[in-house]
């Protein structure tokens, strides 16, 4: 036996799932056009699964700043941020953050991704307890892994059964940390925060919301799920990306508490890797100005939201949820799911195919991820292409796909 030979069985398992057909995985856009579009198989395609919210990847300003940040300061910082690779921006960028979110402090990563893993490792100890949504994305099971805390998971969004796992704790409840999400990334649904806020103050817990989804997205100024409940004082450590609102790549954790700053000193994603290059948090500098600046932005794609959910479900499609920027179209099987999407593509649309275990409760989807930077006729031919795969109202059998 080979260490290798594990990936015989998973080789076996993608040829029988893709087949013949175009791999819906790794898809490569072979050159981008827009926000919105780029050429995919030769053909020019509306592009519905990034998550580039707000549109922000080619605004002017923020691509002037990432070319002036790129000639002054070079290519990259070639070391971490605990050695020489905080460059002036970088703590300038934490600064901006900080007001933006009205805390004390902003820590900036590398990734989201990074975020996660350098907060829930460092945060919680071998004595405190982590009480996860079971809906949580991967990089928080990952930082959970990476730390020493023992690990509970609640019912997605049930705040009942959060309620009752901190109280089987008894006073261990006052080392526990909440870890919810402000928008889920799969079907486009939101925490409940004011109810988990309660509870969190009732049993003397802390909470963290990640908001990587909801920035810019939710709250009359932008700073998510928590502004928009009216929770932000019951929130103690706010993480996010810049790669979904932001339009560029990095992470961040922001807090009233001053142990954040020593978080540096105990946090290995942060003290072990390459910080971001300088055109990026130039770029991240110049999105987050834009999101404050421009509100119009948000309206625009909640517009979108709006338009392309109504229309989806006017033609039978069964979605994850409320109306989001994320709209998940469920699927019954992973064949009509392949299926679907391949059509979609031939239709000249990309959305991401999604399918079980990355899927809450098995259910392979469709996720489509609408920007302010879509236009109402791209909007309009996203829901005829959609169409073309709708069965008749007579013909419906759960999820409406013809294959």
């Amino acid at each position: 036996m080979s260490i290798l030979d594990k990936f015989r069985q998973l080789a076996a398992a993608r040829d029988a799932l893709i087949g013949d057909g175009r791999p819906p995985f790794g898809a490569v856009i072979e050159k981008i056009l827009s926000p919105t579009e780029g050429i995919m198989y030769g053909r020019r395609t509306i592009l519905l699964g990034t998550n580039n919210y707000l549109g922000l990847t080619f605004d002017p300003t923020c691509i002037e700043m990432a070319q002036a940040a790129l000639r002054d300061e070079g290519t990259g910082t070639t070391g971490s941020r605990m050695a020489n690779g905080t460059f002036s921006a970088h703590a300038d960028l934490e600064h901006e953050l900080a007001d933006f979110f009205g805390r004390r402090g902003t820590i900036v990563f590398s990734t989201g991704y990074l975020a996660n893993l350098g907060m829930l490792s460092a945060v919680a100890g071998p004595d405190d307890v982590v009480l996860v949504d079971a809906d949580c994305h991967a990089s928080i099971y990952d930082g959970c892994r990476l730390g020493s805390a023992e690990v509970l998971r609640f019912r997605h969004n049930d705040a009942g059964d959060l309620e009752k796992r901190l109280r089987r704790l008894g006073d261990r409840s006052h080392r526990a940390l909440i870890v919810v999400e402000g928008i889920y990334s799969m079907l486009g649904d939101r925490a409940p925060l004011a109810d988990l806020a309660a509870v969190k103050e009732r049993y003397g817990a802390y909470l963290l919301v990640d908001e990587a989804h909801s920035l810019g997205v939710l709250g009359q100024h932008g700073r998510g799920c928590a502004e928009e409940a009216g929770v932000e004082t019951a929130v103690d450590f706010v993480v996010g990306t810049f790669s979904k609102s932001l339009g560029t790549i990095g992470g961040f954790c922001a807090s009233d508490h001053p142990e954040l700053d020593l978080v540096r000193y105990a946090c290995r994603p942060y003290m072990f890797t390459a910080s971001p290059s300088p055109s990026v948090i130039a770029s991240a500098r110049g999105a987050l100005a834009a999101l404050r600046a421009r509100p119009e932005l948000r309206q625009r794609l909640w517009d979108n939201a709006r338009a392309l959910y109504g229309r989806l479900e006017a033609l039978g499609f069964e979605l994850g949820g409320a109306v989001s920027p994320i709209i998940a179209v469920l699927m019954p099987s992973a064949d009509a799911a392949i299926a679907a999407w391949r059509r979609l593509l031939d239709g000249g649309v990309y959305v991401n195919l999604v399918l079980p275990q990355a899927t809450p409760n098995a259910r392979p989807l469709l996720r489509c991820s609408v920007s302010a930077a879509h236009t109402p006729e791209q909007i309009a031919a996203v829901g005829d292409a959609f169409g073309a795969i709708a069965l008749p109202a007579p013909h419906r059998i759960g999820s409406v796909i013809a294959l």
